[in-house]
């Protein structure tokens, strides 16, 4: 230009004529992302592409930036993809910076062990720990809470997050998840089990359908990957855990009658924390092993 700022003119299609270098010379957000994307290209040669993980209010801006890139003539510019996720709003409305009703996300997080602590309390369910036990878990509980509450949600909705909703030990929410692994855990730590024990000559319909959703997860976590979606892992851990609850509630565990039967049944117990476990170490959600 004359003034000597540098401009691309993206009209063809359907975008608009964009302003890379300012006329005194000093870049823009988006010269800083296409600077970015090239030198990860150039740090990480063997990369294989790239996600944004960006909010749909910047939709605009990263399709500008890819169309700039492969106009540039670079290679991989098909390699990248803007994750475009929706914004998370408060039960008293959408969060905005200008008008100061924002949140912290370390006011959010003390928040959520604060909420985590009231309601185990009101509960009773951490009774006869210590207080740094109890310290340690409200921590677990209320990040787990936080992650699960926002993950179970398909990342390009937007969601109402409720502090004191996602904390719920009973429901959709991380704690319930969590409750039913320390639940778990407990039975299998005074049981043991005997590897060489046979498989029970009829299985419970309950029990059917656990295995049935144990079998599933390869094929959740390569449709998770896929989609981009942690919520179709979430989705699946909940009815995984629907599904153990109800075999808990209706079957009896410990008292079946046959060491055969009763032996199958902790293996599939032990199956089911192990699922839990990895399924929710792929959404960065700790599980404890007591509650």
């Amino acid at each position: 230009k004359e003034d000597r700022s540098i401009c691309i003119d993206l009209t063809e299609n359907g975008l608009d004529e964009k302003v890379l270098i300012r006329s005194d010379g000093t870049s823009v957000y988006i010269t800083q992302d296409i600077g970015t994307a090239m030198q990860r290209f150039e740090d990480f040669s063997e990369i294989k592409g790239m996600i944004y993980t960006v909010g749909n209010e910047q939709e605009y801006h990263f399709k500008t930036l890819f169309l700039i890139l492969k106009k540039l003539g670079v290679k991989w510019a098909n390699m990248l993809h803007h994750l475009s996720y929706g914004m998370v709003d408060l039960p008293d409305g959408k969060m905005k910076s200008r008008e100061g009703n924002v949140v912290d996300a370390d006011d959010l997080m003390s928040k959520m062990k604060t909420t985590a602590k009231e309601i185990s309390s009101k509960l009773g369910k951490l009774d006869g720990y210590s207080i740094s036990e109890k310290n340690y878990l409200y921590e677990k509980i209320s990040l787990g809470a936080l992650k699960y509450y926002i993950l179970k949600v398909d990342p390009r909705k937007t969601i109402l997050f409720d502090p004191e909703k996602s904390i719920d030990f009973n429901g959709n929410t991380g704690p319930f998840i969590q409750y039913t692994y320390a639940r778990i855990q407990s039975i299998l730590k005074s049981n043991n089990i005997d590897p060489d024990s046979r498989m029970p000559e009829k299985l419970d319909t309950k029990e059917t359908l656990i295995i049935k959703q144990l079998i599933l997860y390869p094929e959740i976590v390569e449709q998770s990957l896929k989609s981009l979606s942690p919520a179709i892992i979430s989705n699946y851990i909940y009815e995984l855990v629907k599904r153990f609850n109800s075999f808990y509630q209706n079957v009896t565990i410990l008292g079946s009658g046959s060491i055969t039967t009763k032996n199958f049944r902790l293996i599939l117990l032990k199956n089911v924390a192990t699922n839990l476990n990895n399924s929710c170490s792929l959404l960065g959600i700790k599980l404890p092993q007591r509650m």
